[in-house]
């Protein structure tokens, strides 16, 4: 059976294997959900228009594969910094393995430094002060918290994640009960078969695909996971396929509902459903889109400060960011670099460009993921029963997929 390669750091304190699968999940739906749909509806819509669910769909199906590919690779290896384990693995190669390992990192900070921008957008809605001001204070409180311990942090994003998925519930039901032609629409969501629109959508995908950047993540919580072999491939297909159907059917309803030229340069677009209604509503709609959003934020900490942590323990990087605190738990020194590099990205980039960037990284770091399980399909690598295996097209597909969705940003 294979092992995990760092159980611990030169006799120093480790990490705490107690996250459990519904833990794993609502980890994943949280860093998910919400920062695709709180934030970025009104910038995929832009560039899709009214086709926009489609942009959402076509992203869904790209990332299945590359999700099927993490069920085997994280069951293989489950380590955290499992990425830069992944490639290491696969091309036999320290520096390619460091190189995938700093682009998760940067994926992690720039995408936690999008969702502030929008979170800071929601909460001047209710406390009027500048952006640059609430984001800082964002940051640094879920910074605190990220650093206090992995449970503390998971448990509350727990509960942040069944608040927004609430939410979410409350804009389906609100958008049907007040628009009640809203079903006999749909069709105007189905595309023509025309370059013009499927450009659009094509477009507008690699804005949709940050909103399925997050069930990666579950893949670097292994070595703080309950049973990682069974529980880490059902709490990433799970992830994906409920984050699905959240997307379909919010998106929808927005984009029916919602005027598009207010819709499309909207940093908070969801407040945009309830523009006619009352100010309790408005208010409580406003809570908890602060709450989904700074929930995407502590969580994608949280991964960026493990795999830093990994790649230290890994002896890629220096040892001082391997260092756990005796009593948290939790990789201190590795967290305060991450909050750091988070504000500044925060208060001097647009939302926009911090989107695509993301988008753009995490795509290059799916397709390095997907050839080194080809890599390693083709070797001499077998195992038994122990982890979870995928056919050889599985990679393929994701590694295809993945490449033309980043062609197409470039178009």
């Amino acid at each position: 059976m294979i092992k995990s390669s760092k159980k611990q750091v030169t006799g120093k304190a480790t990490l705490q294997r107690s996250l459990t699968l519904p833990l794993l999940v609502l980890y994943g739906l949280g860093v998910t959900v919400g920062a695709g749909i709180y934030v970025l509806i009104g910038a995929t819509a832009a560039k899709a228009g009214f086709y926009a669910p489609v942009s959402f769909l076509l992203a869904a199906f790209v990332v299945g594969f590359t999700g099927f590919t993490y069920c085997e690779l994280s069951t293989r290896y489950p380590v955290s910094a499992g990425e830069a384990a992944y490639v290491r693995q696969g091309f036999d190669s320290q520096t390619l393995a460091l190189v995938v390992g700093l682009m998760v990192v940067a994926s992690g900070v720039v995408s936690s430094a999008t969702i502030s921008v929008g979170a800071s957008a929601y909460a001047q809605n209710l406390v009027p002060i500048s952006s640059q001001v609430l984001i800082i204070a964002i940051i640094v409180l879920l910074g605190m918290i990220a650093a206090w311990g992995v449970v503390q942090s998971v448990a509350l994003a727990a509960v942040f994640t069944l608040i927004e998925i609430g939410g979410l519930g409350f804009v389906i039901f609100y958008g049907l009960i007040n628009h009640p032609d809203l079903l006999g629409q749909v069709g105007r969501l189905v595309p023509p078969l025309e370059v013009g629109a499927w450009a659009g959508i094509t477009s507008a995908g690699l804005l949709a695909f940050f909103a399925f950047v997050g069930f990666e993540d579950i893949a670097n919580m292994a070595e703080e996971v309950e049973n990682p072999r069974a529980n880490m491939p059902r709490a990433i297909i799970l992830t994906l396929v409920a984050a699905t159907a959240i997307y379909l059917a919010v998106v929808s309803t927005v984009v029916l509902i919602v005027p598009m030229d207010k819709l499309i340069v909207s940093a908070s677009p969801l407040d945009l459903v309830f523009a006619q209604a009352g100010d309790p509503i408005k208010g409580a709609f406003s809570i908890i889109a602060i709450l989904a959003t700074i929930n995407g934020v502590l969580i994608q900490m949280v991964m960026a400060s493990r795999v830093l942590y990994g790649l230290a323990a890994q002896g890629n990087l220096p040892q001082k960011l391997a260092y756990i605190h005796p009593k948290t738990r939790t990789p201190l020194v590795a967290t305060l670099i991450i909050v750091g590099t988070i504000l500044g990205l925060a208060l001097f980039f647009p939302i926009d460009q911090l989107a695509r960037f993301t988008s753009q990284i995490v795509l290059i770091v799916f397709m390095a993921i997907n050839a080194a399980l080809i890599k390693i399909k083709l070797s001499a690598k077998r195992g038994g029963d122990e982890y979870f295996s995928v056919p050889l097209w599985v990679p393929f597909m994701g590694f295809s997929g993945c490449l033309l969705l980043l062609l197409s940003g470039l178009i």
